[in-house]
């Protein structure tokens, strides 16, 4: 399975980055392997609509679920209309451990935006 998930820095021992459109990140990882793939976020350096643009790339790597720390209105509904399933990291600290509550079961799976957003 693939899934992507937020972080600082381009590694599975890197630690989280609980925000979703602004997450320096989006670490694209195999489950089954563990082989991971790290990419700069495209939403950081936009002026607005950075959720949006992180939602489409994780559409666009074909990922079926991504972990982060939150999930504004409009990133939201972009991913739940491509099926991609929202879930957040809870206490988790690192992007393996993650991934491992991930592959427990263990992780809230969001079915809500879990902010307001952000306008302007």
């Amino acid at each position: 399975m693939k899934i992507i998930l937020t972080t600082t820095s381009p590694n599975l021992d890197s630690e989280i980055d609980p925000r979703f459109g602004r997450g320096a990140y989006l670490l694209l990882v195999d489950t089954d392997t563990l082989q991971a793939e790290a990419h700069p976020n495209p939403g950081v350096t936009a002026s607005g609509g950075a959720g949006i643009q992180a939602a489409q790339f994780v559409t666009d790597q074909k990922a079926e679920a991504v972990i982060s720390g939150d999930f504004g209105p409009n990133a939201f509904n972009a991913l739940q209309a491509a099926g991609i399933a929202t879930y957040l990291y809870a206490d988790c600290r690192t992007a393996r451990q993650a991934i491992e509550l991930f592959q427990a079961g263990q992780l809230q799976r969001v079915g809500a935006p879990t902010q307001s957003g952000h306008h302007g």
